[in-house]
């Protein structure tokens, strides 16, 4: 770079007077017959200094950050509440865990009883004392609005907030076959020595715990708490000389049943049908929870799952094992599977985008340069290989940009007419059974030769006389004077509903409580006694709570973009097909480029020695700037409980990605007000506020960005950007000097040192330019 400045002046004078009559010709001043030409000049030299005092300013900010950084919090194991494992003070009077290193699991009470809790609350046992009264007495319930609330809380008739019945592992319509039932259930929860029960299907709680789903939505089971180690399970209780501490669970105060929860539980009436419940509720659900000197939090989230051991992962995470005698019982092959799943789904839920990205990068160095080089070797070995395989993966590319116009169009489809609460799936899943069955009555109508029966309807669709007998997810429909859910909705005492055979319908009696929002029917599914209807021929039905895209301008255009994307999809088979000529040219062009590496083998030092530059310089990037992300401010979020989770979190951007108006934004929550934001996690012993409980709490996020970060990440762009583009001009330029060399000389000569001097004597201050352009584009999207 320094003899740079000494030959500027190169190429100048009569020599640019006369370059436009010696314009690439042999023997003139820019003769390419032996490679490029040789008049050229320094270029962007400005940009050499611009460079250097980069790098400066880096380590000057890198030095500043490493006084107050910690990057141990950006991989240390964090709980549920986001309090770091192994810390004497956590964020916020959090716990102390210092000796408490290991990031484990404990059963979450709230996700896995609440089946048990609402299969006892929605009892038909239960309703009878809360709804109708036992012997005489008057029910639990003595206000006519409580009885409503809780029977559309339970989805026990049909209502507003429900869609169909909802399914808790079976009903219960006596007193003491709910003590028998819940409290085998619940005692398979609470007695460790019953664990193998838990996870066999012959157990009272049947497949719940023994099927893959469980260990699927294991986020959803099981608390993230910082334990001593690995070895601390529902054995701990029994084996330890420590106290252990009861805890009798009860639903969180802003839960729809928490109150009829309590009245069951307070309940004073003493016939035995009403004594045989409230027992119930009152000893079978109380668990035995971890001590307080080894698991730092309150009862609630101390409560091993029995069964469940749990072994080293590394770096202080555990993992989900079995206990010998449940190994036994669900066999080898099932629970190492399950092991896994489980494992997988809170490994997913765990992760933590680039801050704990950072941390754990400084954790796992060995590996990450082991994974460098084996990447690197795999990568030579595919670029060799190429040659070979480049028309599998063209053609390959080909049909998969085929494929994209028919899932686009089908994904657009769906969208314009999914309902607000409905996921994609869901409404894909229904739109596709209601294809179905327009297409079978149609088929059905032209065969017998009869007319179609009007599937006319307003409103709710108390005026529905059609005949679609299958609910909207596909389950067949019972006759109404023979099916025994709903006894009192048969054709004699809703004469006027229409209520013959088995088709949908929404009968209810003038004044009445609940009603359906639209027509329904009453399933053969006994897991799902009753569910709504979409009449037959309707594709896509009104969303009477309202659409996930909510501008009917939007939701037409992706209807028929839709059809669109289809129609671009079926002209481009057809280009493809006046194409095939043309893609294989190129493909065979490809193939051609081989032999530059063929003739000049040693080129594949160049993308090694980027490499090694690369891994070295992120490497070193990173352990400066775990320093700076490290530094959270302590009022970075708010230190106080919350009422709702949208008041915490927020409401989530309810348009389509391309729309842009100011309806379509958002609400941040208190708890991510800004980026990176913090998360939300609720809490077990709410504040309260009157009549209002405050249940939910932020935690902090693993890292902050400031200008100090900024300027890093900005030199950090810009040295990688330098390094690619090095690499990029020197083989260019080796490609170059190869293609002007005569045929019996290629190979003979090496091109790499030829224009290593070319570059660097006089090209650098244009790859730097490049470089810092590239670098500020990239910068700009990142932010």
């Amino acid at each position: 770079m320094v003899s740079c400045a000494c030959c500027c002046s190169r190429g100048g004078g009569t020599d640019a007077v006369n370059e436009k009559d010696n314009t690439f010709q042999k023997g003139g001043v820019n003769d390419l017959s032996q490679g490029p030409t040789k008049n050229r000049r320094c270029t962007d030299v400005v940009f050499i200094p611009i460079f250097i005092a980069a790098q400066v300013v880096f380590i000057i900010v890198t030095i500043a950050g490493l006084e107050d950084g910690d990057p141990a919090k950006l991989y240390r194991p964090r709980d549920f509440s986001g309090a770091y494992c192994g810390l004497e003070e956590n964020w916020n009077n959090g716990p102390n865990t210092l000796n408490m290193p290991k990031l484990s699991y404990t059963m979450n009470l709230t996700s896995v009883v609440d089946v048990m809790m609402r299969q006892t609350v929605c009892s038909s046992a239960a309703r009878t004392v809360l709804v109708d009264g036992v012997g005489g007495s008057p029910p639990l319930l003595e206000d006519q609005a409580d009885r409503d609330k809780y029977l559309c809380d339970c989805c026990l008739t049909p209502c507003d907030r429900c869609d169909g019945s909802v399914f808790n592992g079976g009903d219960l319509a006596t007193s003491a076959g709910l003590a028998e039932t819940i409290s085998a259930r619940m005692a398979e929860l609470t007695d460790p020595s019953r664990a193998t029960e838990l996870f066999s299907p012959a157990g009272a709680n049947e497949d719940m715990f023994s099927t893959s789903d469980f260990w699927e939505e294991a986020t959803k089971y099981f608390n993230l708490v910082c334990l001593p180690d690995c070895s601390v399970n529902s054995q701990t209780i029994s084996s330890s000389s420590l106290t252990s501490r009861p805890y009798t669970y009860a639903p969180a105060p802003d839960d729809d049943l928490y109150n009829v929860w309590n009245v069951l539980k307070s309940a004073t009436s003493t016939d035995s049908f009403t004594t045989d419940i409230k027992n119930t509720v009152n000893d079978a659900f109380t668990f035995q929870a971890l001590p307080l000197s080894i698991c730092p939090y309150h009862a609630s989230r101390c409560v091993p799952m029995p069964g469940i051991t749990f072994g080293e992962l590394g770096a202080d995470y555990c993992v989900f094992e079995f206990a010998d005698d449940i190994v036994d019982a669900v066999g080898g092959v099932a629970a190492a599977a399950f092991e896994s799943i489980g494992g997988s789904a809170v490994a997913t839920a765990t992760s933590e985008s680039f801050g704990k990205f950072a941390g754990d990068f400084m954790n796992v160095l060995d590996t990450f340069a082991l994974v460098s080089l084996l990447s690197f070797v795999v990568g030579l070995v595919f670029l060799v290989v190429l040659r070979f395989l480049v028309g599998l993966c063209v053609w390959i590319a080909v049909a998969c940009t085929v494929l994209m116009f028919f899932f686009g169009g089908a994904f657009l489809f769906v969208l314009s007419g999914q309902c607000q609460g409905s996921s994609i799936l869901e409404t894909g899943k229904q739109t596709a059974v209601a294809i179905v069955v327009t297409g079978a009555t149609a088929a059905d109508n032209l065969l017998s030769g009869e007319d179609a029966v009007s599937e006319d309807m307003t409103g709710n669709g108390a005026d529905y006389r059609g005949v679609q007998h299958y609910s909207k997810n596909g389950r067949t429909c019972a006759a109404w004077d023979s099916q025994d859910v709903f006894p009192q909705y048969n054709s004699t005492n809703f004469n006027e509903s229409g209520l013959t055979n088995a088709f949908c319908r929404n009968p209810y009696k003038a004044g009445a409580a609940n009603k359906a929002k639209t027509i329904w029917c009453v399933t053969t599914d006994p897991d799902y006694p009753w569910e709504e209807c979409i009449p037959i021929g309707i594709i896509q039905p009104e969303c009477s709570s309202g659409y996930a895209v909510e501008n009917k301008g939007t939701r037409e255009i992706l209807y028929y973009a839709s059809f669109v994307v289809w129609g671009f999809g079926a002209l481009w088979i057809l280009v493809i097909l006046f194409l095939v000529k043309r893609i294989r040219l190129a493909i065979a062009l490809n193939k051609v480029a081989a032999q530059f590496l063929a003739y000049n083998p040693h080129i594949l030092l160049v993308p090694i020695v980027q490499a090694i530059v690369a891994i070295v310089w992120v490497s070193f990037w990173l352990f400066c700037a775990a320093f700076l992300l490290s530094q959270v401010p302590a009022d970075y979020t708010p230190t106080g409980s919350f009422a709702t989770y949208q008041e915490a979190y927020g409401t989530a951007n309810t348009c389509a990605f391309w729309e842009s108006s100011d309806e379509c934004g958002g609400t941040p929550g208190a708890c991510n007000g800004q980026w990176p934001t913090g998360s939300v996690w609720k809490d077990n012993v709410c504040e309260q506020d009157g009549d209002v409980f405050k249940c939910w709490r932020c935690s902090q996020p693993r890292y902050a960005l400031d200008y100090r970060f900024a300027i890093s990440f900005f030199v950090f762009l810009w040295n990688n950007a330098f390094n690619v583009a090095m690499g990029q001009i020197l083989i260019a330029m080796c490609v170059g000097i190869w293609f002007f060399t005569k045929k019996e000389d290629k190979g003979k000569v090496s091109v790499v040192p030829q224009a290593l001097r070319t570059i660097f004597r006089y090209h650098v201050g244009s790859v730097l330019f490049g470089s810092f352009i590239v670098a500020l584009v990239q910068f700009i999207r990142y932010l």
